[in-house]
């Protein structure tokens, strides 16, 4: 790209130039919204295929995500991180359970509970979906600067509806001390 497409781009992309929100024009909210938008639709096209290999969709990658990072979470738990219903949670869990992804446990405390686990095979498939994602959010950051990590963790913060926050921050806190597997 030459001349003003180069300009323009860079005032897309460039998130250190952004000083805060009210210097956003409306053009430049639009182009974050659709970088946005194509990000994530990136961002989650190889994880659809694999997912699509074996018959699963994006619902089952974020119950394999959750449980993978931390396991003996309840059901409870992971209703409240998804925030779907519960009959659709049961019909995901019923075919990660019979598939051989997932396994459940009586609580030690609470019988009724159903803590979920990974089984082998469900860790290898979370590391699996994971690994292009991974890749791909360390390749943009290394390619955007210095203090871009940070800049995007903030971004992605605040783009978390205030309500949400705290348990956001606190699930990020807890979940960076457990379940971590390289």
């Amino acid at each position: 790209m030459t001349g003003d497409n180069v300009t323009k781009m860079e005032i897309y992309v460039n998130m250190a130039d952004i000083n805060s929100a009210q210097e956003l024009g409306e053009a430049e909210t639009v182009a974050l919204i659709e970088l946005l938008f194509f990000a994530y639709r990136d961002f989650v096209s190889d994880p659809d295929q694999l997912l699509g290999d074996i018959g699963f969709g994006r619902a089952h990658h974020r119950v394999v995500h959750f449980v993978g990072r931390d396991p003996g979470m309840t059901v409870a738990q992971l209703l409240d991180i998804l925030q779907i219903t519960k009959q659709s949670l049961g019909r995901v869990l019923k075919e990660l359970i019979d598939q051989g992804y997932v396994y459940q446990k009586e609580g030690d405390s609470d019988r009724r509970q159903r803590l979920l686990h990974l089984t082998d095979k469900g860790e290898t498939l979370r590391q699996r979906l994971m690994a292009p994602q991974m890749a791909r959010i360390r390749r943009a950051v290394a390619q955007s600067g210095k203090d871009a990590g940070h800049l995007y963790r903030t971004v992605l913060y605040h783009l978390v509806s205030p309500e949400n926050r705290d348990s956001v921050r606190d699930w990020i806190d807890k979940t960076s001390v457990i379940g971590d597997k390289p």
